[in-house]
């Protein structure tokens, strides 16, 4: 169902969902939150003893009490009503526009795309709740090692000179975007991980990533002098790495 929403929409969603708990846990002291908390942790221990029947009936209460105090919470009951609102968009749209099948051609791009896969200061400060972007001029290359909550993250590597060496960009986000670009004389190793989003990689497209993780290696990588690895974690979020 979370498939049909655009990647951008679908990482609005968690941050309301991160917000609507957020208030719930400062505004009514947790709630329903902390009551479905200590109905999880009896629903564990007493999953553990279920051959005695006293564990049995500790296992039903508690089972119930963390149903209900679940769909207490104010974060789920707003996914409620957008998956309600997402079931009855889709059907409307499915009404006016029926789906039409018809064979599935090779991503034009890909077709196109002729290579084949198969503590030093840092180089700029976090930024947690904001889009970065490498600078336009020349700048001097230190390994990336970033860490963020939402906003954007483009990297440019045509703009700095490479170690003759491997070079490394690792990238942990919650929600947010990443692009990156390579020079075409550089040789790219790719780990992407995500919960939620879509990823193109030097013309190769995936479309939907549902907790999926992905390893990409150009030609040369294990023999070449200069190249770069990069490590992509993603919540919600899309990433595109491609040639400049």
């Amino acid at each position: 169902m979370f498939k049909q929403i655009p990647t951008r929409n679908l990482n609005w969603i968690w941050i309301t969902v991160a917000i609507l708990l957020v208030f719930e846990i400062v505004f009514f002291h947790g709630g329903a939150l902390i009551s479905a908390l200590i109905s999880g942790f009896f629903v564990y221990f007493s999953w553990k003893r279920l051959h005695s029947l006293g564990w049995k009936i500790v296992f039903a209460i508690a089972a119930i009490s963390f149903v209900l105090n679940v769909f207490n919470l104010l974060a789920v009951r707003f996914l409620i009503v957008v998956a309600i609102a997402i079931i009855i968009l889709n059907y409307i749209k499915s009404t006016k526009e029926p789906s039409k099948e018809k064979p599935e051609l090779p991503n034009k791009s890909s077709l196109t795309e002729e290579e084949p896969l198969v503590q030093v200061d840092r180089l700029f400060d976090e930024r947690f709740f904001d889009d970065f972007r490498t600078e336009e001029t020349a700048y001097q290359w230190k390994d990336v090692n970033m860490h963020g909550i939402y906003g954007d993250r483009v990297i440019d590597l045509s703009n700095t000179v490479l170690p003759y060496d491997t070079a490394v960009i690792s990238i942990r986000h919650l929600a947010g975007n990443i692009e990156i670009y390579v020079p075409y004389e550089v040789e790219v190793s790719i780990h992407h991980s995500s919960i939620f989003g879509r990823a193109s990689i030097f013309g190769v497209y995936h479309g939907r990533l549902m907790n999926k993780s992905l390893h990409y290696e150009t030609k040369n990588y294990n023999t070449a002098h200069q190249r770069v690895k990069i490590v992509t974690s993603l919540f919600s979020g899309d990433i595109e790495v491609k040639r400049v």
